[in-house]
């Protein structure tokens, strides 16, 4: 399987065979990982929408090297905040001794986590490092979209130097 967006990157002169391989094999399992997100995004949804919860709110906070899931708040239809039942559903994920396609059956809470994680990697690799990052996850099953308010932190400094 070739992946053409991997084929559109130039790799540097004089990078060694097997690095080369290597960026190609981690380029290819990406593209897998990706082509499975929409059924994964699929199930969750479903998951969500048969125990009877709309959306959920997902809100995280890095820095210092860690970061983590702060909060899950799962709401009804009606606004309510419900607790997330300890129903499970199948995601697809890439296994990583085998690299082949292998099905995990994961809690509501596991697989929301699981994906919020994913995608932070994803969209903002690093966000847990140095002054860190901190936002909010809305996974709304009944839009059936997943919206990331994502807040960077960074320390500035800026130096001025005059000769008169």
């Amino acid at each position: 399987m070739t992946n053409p967006d991997l084929d559109r990157i130039a790799i540097p002169p004089g990078i060694s065979p097997d690095l080369a391989r290597l960026l190609a094999a981690q380029g290819e399992q990406e593209a897998r990982k990706t082509a499975l997100r929409p059924m994964n995004k699929e199930a969750l949804f479903d998951g969500l929408l048969h125990v009877g919860i709309a959306y959920v709110t997902v809100t995280f906070d890095g820095s210092g090297d860690s970061g983590q899931i702060e909060d899950i708040d799962a709401r009804n239809s009606a606004d309510e905040t419900v607790p997330i039942p300890p129903a499970q559903i199948v995601l697809a994920g890439i296994d990583w001794q085998s690299q082949e396609v292998a099905e995990r059956r994961l809690s509501l809470e596991q697989a929301i986590e699981e994906m919020a994680y994913d995608f932070l990697s994803d969209t903002h690799g690093g966000w847990e490092n140095n002054d860190g990052a901190n936002g909010e996850f809305c996974f709304d099953a009944r839009a059936r979209t997943i919206h990331l308010d994502f807040n960077e932190r960074f320390t500035s400094s800026e130096l001025y130097t005059h000769d008169f």
